[in-house]
């Protein structure tokens, strides 16, 4: 049984490193070489982007709650309320099933 080895007779991959090259200095040449195009933005897009670097800058939670947490259950003295977390589990199964009967 012969073997062929498939990736040496792959049109399209370059056979060594210096074809590489040539490949990208290639590429370079041919981005220089295009003209460029005018771009206007629409004034909503102006809009989201400056909303997203609102939320990208402000934090999705308190960083000192999150520390005192961390204080007090190294301390030993964080109390988990098992009947919101039960009561919390029992919503987000209901919210699943409804979603399944659509």
């Amino acid at each position: 049984m012969k073997i062929n080895d498939a990736l040496k007779s792959t049109t399209g991959l370059p056979a060594g490193p210096q074809q590489v090259r040539a490949d990208q200095q290639a590429e370079k040449t041919e981005v220089s070489s295009t003209p460029s195009a005018k771009v206007q933005i629409s004034p909503l897009s102006t809009q989201l982007q400056a909303l997203q670097n609102t939320q990208a800058s402000s934090a999705v939670f308190e960083a000192k709650k999150v520390e005192e947490i961390k204080l007090a259950i190294s301390e030993g003295r964080f109390q988990v309320n098992s009947e919101k977390v039960a009561d919390g589990l029992l919503e987000t199964v209901k919210d699943l099933l409804n979603a399944r009967k659509r």
